[in-house]
């Protein structure tokens, strides 16, 4: 068990964010399938799975995206993969979306979906107020999202991948561009947040750093 534990640790300390990769390394097909699983088995609120995990591997349209991400510019020409994972626009407790996912992937009985969906409206009307609210809809969404970007990153590291999340673009001109391209299902999904996965091309040049322990854990007793 503590050999277990260690190698984990192991793979937090090896986890950078890389700005560059090695492009001539490639990730085998194997390995990615084993990273994007571990973002599909990720948990979300009411396991709803408000995720989408667009690989963009086209160089024409990573060079667009480049243009409007100014966080991606060394890891969108180098990165062996390169992910966009986007968010659902809307999941109202009587969304289709929703009701879909609850009769076919939950596979709920109809009872059930009732009980189900006046237990959802509660809580979007009360508990986390985000109805008629489209921004704090997306924002909800987007929380999940982070929750499989987060197990994809640290799953690649497991076995010696690294990758680097990325925030740093114009949110409204990379949906615009994947809007175009035909890849958002007309609004019904958002960019979240960008991944990049690859091998670094260099060691960082410093060790990790981060606060101790007992400046970032309160317990309550």
């Amino acid at each position: 068990m503590m050999i277990v534990k260690k190698d984990i640790l192991d793979a937090f300390r090896y986890r950078h964010a890389t700005k560059r990769f090695d492009s001539i390394r490639k990730i085998s097909k194997d390995d990615f399938e084993f990273i994007l699983e571990t973002g599909r088995l990720s948990p979300s609120s009411f396991g709803y799975e408000p995720w989408k995990f667009l690989i963009i591997q086209n160089q024409e349209l990573r060079e667009k995206l480049r243009e409007v991400s100014w966080g991606a510019q060394g890891q969108l020409t180098t990165a062996s993969h390169f992910v966009i994972i986007l968010a659902k626009t809307n999941l109202s407790y009587d969304s289709d979306y929703v009701l879909n996912h609850k009769k076919n992937v939950q596979k709920m009985p109809e009872d059930i979906i009732k009980n189900s969906t006046a237990r959802m409206k509660s809580y979007q009307e009360s508990d986390l107020p985000m109805l008629n609210n489209e921004r704090a809809m997306y924002d909800w969404a987007c929380r999940q999202t982070y929750i499989a970007l987060g197990n994809m990153m640290t799953a690649a590291a497991m076995i010696g991948i690294d990758s680097c999340p990325i925030e740093g673009f114009n949110y409204k001109l990379v949906n615009e561009i994947l809007e175009k391209d035909g890849l958002l299902d007309h609004g019904e999904w958002r960019a979240s947040v960008m991944v990049a996965f690859g091998y670094r091309e260099t060691d960082p040049q410093r060790a990790k750093v981060r606060k101790d322990i007992e400046q970032t854990v309160k317990w309550v007793k």
